[in-house]
C-alpha cells in the first residue's frame, strides 16, 4: 500500500509539471516559492519614421505682359556742334530731345527690355522708347554717351564692320569694348552698308554669297571680337525685301529694323520693325515720334514731308518690285484714331482706287487689277483723325516696267 501511494504522488508531480506549475511535493513547508512560467510576449517592432510628403513646386505664375503697349524705336547718327547736313544733330538739340522724352512721360527702355516684352517674357511701360545710334561714328562714344548717362537711358550702338577703327570719324574696337562693359548694347548694321537689295553685277550665286556675309558675316565678327551675342539688325538706309528680310530671320536675328517709323506694337513682325530717322533738318519727325495720342495739328502739317518716315509700307520706300501689279498697303497707326469711313488711296497713273482697309490691324491695302506702266509709282493715303485731314505718301520702283 505504501508503494501504492508513492506512485500515485509521482504521477501527480508529473501532472503539475505538465501544467507548467513545478513544486517540490516532498518539501512543502521549506519554504520554496513557488515558481510559474510565464508567456514571453513577442517584441513589437519599432514603427519607421513616415516621411514628410514634398510639397510639390508652385508653378511659376505668367508675367502679365501688356500687349497693348506702344514703342517709338529712334534712329540717330552723328553727334555735330555744327551739323552740316540732316544724318548729324547738335548736342544740344540732342540733350533737350532726351528730356522731351522726360517731360512727356516716355519711358526709355534697353534693347534687351524690349525683347522680352516682345517674346511675352515681362512688360514694359505703355509709353516706352529705345534709342539707337547707327554707323559707328565716335561722336556717339565721345559725345552722345556723356548725355545718355546723364539722363541714365540705355541704348543700342548699330555698326557696320568695315568702317570699325579705319581712324577719321569712327569708332574703334576699344571703344565698343568700354561701352560694352558698361552695359551699352551692341547691334550689326551690316559688313559694308551697301543696299542689301542690290543685285547688280553679280551672278544669282554671288548676290545670295555676298547677302549671306552681310548678315551672317557682320554678326559672326562682332560676336568674335567682343564676345557678346548679336541679335538684332538695322538694314542699311533702312531698305529690305521679302528676300532680304527673310534672309536676316535665317541669319539668327530676332528683330530687323527699318527706319520706316511707326509706333511699334506687340505683334508687329520681327523683319520690319520701324524707327523714326532723327535729323537736324525735319525736327517734326521727333515730334511726330512722341506724339501717342490722336493725331493732331501738327501730325497733320508733317505727314506729308515725312511720309516714309512715319508708317510702315509694302512696297517700302524706295523699293524696287518686279511685280507688275503688286500688293501695296499701309499700316496707319501713326495718323491716331482715325474715322474708317474717310481711308483714301491714290496711286498715280491710275488715282483713287478701291482699297481695303482693315480696322484691327489699322491696314490699308490694294492690288492693282492693271499692271503700273511707270517705273516709279507714288502711293497717298489719308484719312480723317480727330477732325483734321492727315495724309501721306511714298514712291517705290518697278522694274522692269510693264511692256504696252
Amino acid at each position: 500500500m505504501k508503494f501504492r501511494a508513492v506512485i500515485y504522488v509521482v504521477a501527480a508531480a508529473a501532472l503539475l509539471v505538465g501544467c507548467g506549475r513545478i513544486r517540490n511535493p516532498f518539501n512543502r513547508g521549506s519554504g520554496e516559492v513557488e515558481r510559474t512560467s510565464e508567456p514571453v510576449a513577442a517584441a513589437t517592432p519599432t514603427p519607421a519614421p513616415e516621411a514628410a510628403p514634398v510639397p510639390e513646386p508652385s508653378p511659376t505664375p505668367a508675367p502679365v505682359v501688356d500687349k497693348d503697349a506702344r514703342v517709338i524705336v529712334l534712329c540717330y547718327h552723328r553727334f555735330e556742334e555744327k551739323p552740316k547736313d540732316g544724318l548729324a544733330i547738335s548736342p544740344t538739340d540732342f540733350e533737350a530731345q532726351l528730356q522731351g522724352l522726360k517731360d512727356a512721360g516716355i519711358t526709355v527702355v534697353g534693347m534687351a527690355d524690349f525683347l522680352a516684352w516682345r517674346r511675352g517674357e515681362k512688360s514694359i511701360p505703355a509709353r516706352s522708347a529705345v534709342i539707337s545710334i547707327d554707323d559707328g561714328y565716335v561722336s556717339g562714344y565721345d559725345v552722345a554717351w556723356p548725355i545718355l548717362k546723364k539722363f541714365g537711358y540705355p541704348f543700342t550702338m548699330f555698326v557696320y564692320t568695315k568702317y570699325i577703327g579705319v581712324g577719321g570719324k569712327s569708332i574703334t574696337w576699344e571703344q565698343l569694348e568700354a561701352m560694352r562693359d558698361a552695359g551699352v548694347d551692341i547691334g550689326s548694321h551690316t559688313v559694308s552698308h551697301q543696299d542689301l537689295r542690290a543685285r547688280k553685277g553679280k551672278s544669282e550665286p554671288e548676290y545670295q554669297a555676298w547677302l549671306a556675309n552681310e548678315l551672317k558675316g557682320s554678326k559672326d565678327l562682332i560676336e568674335q571680337r567682343l564676345g557678346i551675342r548679336i541679335t538684332t539688325l538695322a538694314y542699311p538706309f533702312g531698305l529690305s525685301n521679302e528676300e532680304v528680310r527673310k534672309a536676316g530671320m535665317d541669319a539668327g536675328y530676332e528683330v530687323l529694323f527699318s527706319v520706316n517709323g511707326m509706333k511699334v506694337a506687340h505683334g508687329t513682325p520681327a523683319g520690319a520693325v520701324g524707327r523714326y530717322a532723327i535729323e537736324s533738318t525735319k525736327p517734326e519727325v521727333f515730334r511726330l515720334a512722341t506724339n501717342f495720342g490722336s493725331a493732331g495739328e501738327g501730325a497733320a502739317t508733317a505727314a506729308v514731308s515725312v511720309a516714309a518716315a512715319s508708317m510702315i509700307t509694302q512696297p517700302m520706300e524706295g523699293e524696287t518690285v518686279t511685280d507688275p501689279r503688286p500688293l501695296i498697303s499701309a499700316n496707319l497707326a501713326t495718323f491716331g484714331e482715325i474715322d474708317p469711313a474717310t481711308v483714301e488711296m491714290r496711286v498715280s497713273g491710275i488715282g483713287v482706287v478701291a482699297a481695303q482697309y482693315d480696322p484691327a490691324s489699322r491696314t490699308v491695302s490694294y492690288r492693282p487689277t492693271q499692271k503700273l506702266m511707270s517705273t516709279a509709282c507714288s502711293v497717298i493715303v489719308s484719312a480723317k483723325a480727330a477732325g483734321k485731314k492727315v495724309q501721306a505718301r511714298w514712291t517705290f520702283q518697278v522694274s522692269p516696267p510693264a511692256q504696252l
